[in-house]
């Protein structure tokens, strides 16, 4: 068993923080590509009942994904409150024990018996001994242990994400004896994101020891459950998923509630050494469209995050591009490449979503520029949505290019919101 973290410098409790919001980060997407993965209509080879039963797992798993936007949200009102920056940098997926202890691997999955038990580990509370999915056997060595004297900020070990979380609470009260609980919550106040915005009431203002507390207990009892009470967690649900699952599969071992598909790309990220590629030019394009798309959500979430000037307007106008980003053009356009061939190469094989960060900061400091450039991209994206739109038939084509056209008006009215002025 690997020895408790410790935390004895600001430094090392911002390194954590960073890694515990990537890792909320990598598990949103995650949870994202298995939803959008899952059949629609009875036309994809599925019974009524099944579909009812698909429906309601693509809502359990959306929703847990989108808790765990939420807590990224928590995270980075945490590394606010102590002096840091919220941090959406991520490595891509998929991750084998490189960045993080040798059991926290990460890898994009469709829906399926593998998949939900991936994510019943990754969620499993801190006692629970569940297995990862076959594939995910552990690789490379554990991290060596921190002395506490370091003066520089060290990866340590931790098992599961409730860990790490009670290492950073254990930290902060350490660095509170310390200092005093002023000196340790140095950042401003009125830079916290409340959940008015984003209509999250859960989302804490971090300001002092206690609300800390209360936004570290929060995510731990949602992602794991309470001590004892994990029914309702996102490893509880999970579970009734697989439960339910596997019911259908013994009383029909045809049923595949999920599209054949594969994390491909158009190319290959600096940080993934391998991994299938898109051959076909138009499922290139859309790929392209929603990396580019992610792009703009994390540069806006970003601003929105520290934001420097902006006035409430122009809050409602940043939380309400975010969310609109995320349900009228990454969720349409993450659904259609489910739907979209790899290429010849791969017959039978369709795309999907990989989320792929291209860059090492998202950040736009200067607010009148900020504006001006998420401008720019939205219309940039819009016009090329338009192109890619084109290039599927509205006959022979036309779901996707019913979609293609329903997310470039979204994009464009997304561009509009950003015209006002900014002063």
């Amino acid at each position: 068993m690997a020895e408790p973290l410790v935390v004895t410098t600001r430094e090392e409790l911002i390194f954590l923080l960073c890694e515990a919001s990537e890792l909320e980060h990598l598990l949103m997407c995650e949870y994202l590509f298995a939803a959008f993965s899952l059949k629609e209509s009875v036309e994809e080879g599925v019974t009524a009942e099944q579909l009812d039963a698909i429906r309601r797992w693509e809502r359990v798993i959306t929703g847990v994904a989108v808790q765990e936007m939420l807590h990224l949200a928590q995270a980075s009102n945490l590394l606010t409150a102590i002096g840091g920056m919220p941090h959406f940098r991520r490595p891509n997926l998929p991750q084998r024990g490189k960045y993080y202890p040798p059991e926290v691997q990460l890898a994009l999955m469709p829906f399926c018996e593998d998949a939900l038990r991936h994510f019943i580990f990754l969620e499993r509370p801190e006692d629970f001994a569940d297995e990862d999915a076959p594939g995910f056997e552990t690789v490379g060595p554990h991290f060596a242990e921190a002395r506490g004297g370091e003066l520089v900020p060290v990866a340590q070990n931790f098992a599961t994400v409730g860990l790490l979380y009670r290492a950073i609470e254990q930290g902060m009260l350490v660095l509170m004896t310390r200092y005093g609980e002023d000196q340790l919550f140095v950042g401003p106040p009125h830079a916290q994101a409340t959940g008015s915005y984003f209509r999250w009431p859960e989302l804490v203002a971090v300001t002092d020891l206690i609300s800390a507390g209360k936004a570290i207990e929060f995510i731990v009892e949602q992602g794991e459950g309470a001590r004892g009470d994990w029914r309702a967690s996102h490893y509880g649900r999970f579970l009734q998923v697989l439960d339910e699952y596997l019911a259908l599969k013994r009383a029909d071992p045809s049923f595949e509630p999920a599209r054949p598909v594969i994390p491909a790309r158009v190319r290959l990220p600096r940080d993934v050494n391998e991994g299938p590629l898109i051959a076909d030019a138009r499922t290139a394009a859309v790929s392209d469209l929603f990396n580019g798309s992610y792009e703009v959500l994390i540069e806006v979430l970003l601003r929105f995050f520290v934001h420097e000037g902006e006035g409430d307007a122009e809050m409602v106008a940043l939380s309400d591009a975010a969310v609109g980003a995320m349900f009228t053009v990454m969720g349409p356009l993450g659904r259609l490449l489910t739907r979209l061939p790899v290429g010849p190469g791969m017959p039978g094989k369709t795309a999907g979503p990989t989320f792929d960060i291209f860059r090492r900061s998202y950040l736009l400091p200067h607010r009148e520029a900020a504006w001006i450039i998420l401008r720019e991209r939205l219309l940039e994206l819009a016009d090329g949505g338009a192109a890619i739109g084109r290039e599927f038939s509205a006959d022979a084509d036309a779901f996707a290019h019913a979609t293609l056209a329903k997310v470039e008006l979204a994009l464009r009215a997304q561009a509009e919101a950003f015209a006002r002025p900014v002063g």
